[in-house]
């Protein structure tokens, strides 16, 4: 049966999705954008900035499923540029400073709100 995933700690969805499902000990998040879950807005100057947030809102998701960041399994990573790969690597990197999840990250033409950077993930509970 799958279980649905919701906490004010990250930002609301912004249509007909669920922030994460549950199924069989595996939680899947939906793509986080950078907004701040207090305010509902795009947060951040920088794509460090951008990409750190949509990680905390992932963190606060998987979090409240009852699981953490070291179980996440793979990530998927969508950049409006490309040529910001380096930076949001160096921003990612210090959520998963040993034993990385698996990860794919992609070029996209638009994002939500404009986003430059969206995220989601899948972790193990």
């Amino acid at each position: 049966m799958k279980t649905i995933i919701s906490t004010p700690n990250a930002p609301a969805a912004i249509g007909p999705y669920s922030q994460a499902t549950a199924h069989s000990g595996i939680i899947y998040v939906s793509g986080q954008l950078p907004i701040d879950p207090t305010t509902g807005e795009l947060s951040g100057e920088t794509i460090s900035d951008q990409t750190t947030l949509a990680l905390k809102n992932i963190a606060a998701i998987v979090e409240a499923a009852g699981s953490n960041m070291q179980n996440i399994l793979k990530t998927t990573i969508l950049l409006t540029d490309l040529s910001n790969f380096a930076a949001v690597n160096e921003a990612y990197a210090k959520f998963f400073p040993t034993a990385p999840p698996a990860r794919a990250c992609y070029q996209v033409c638009a994002l939500p709100k404009n986003a430059n950077i969206e995220i989601e993930a899948i972790c193990a509970l």
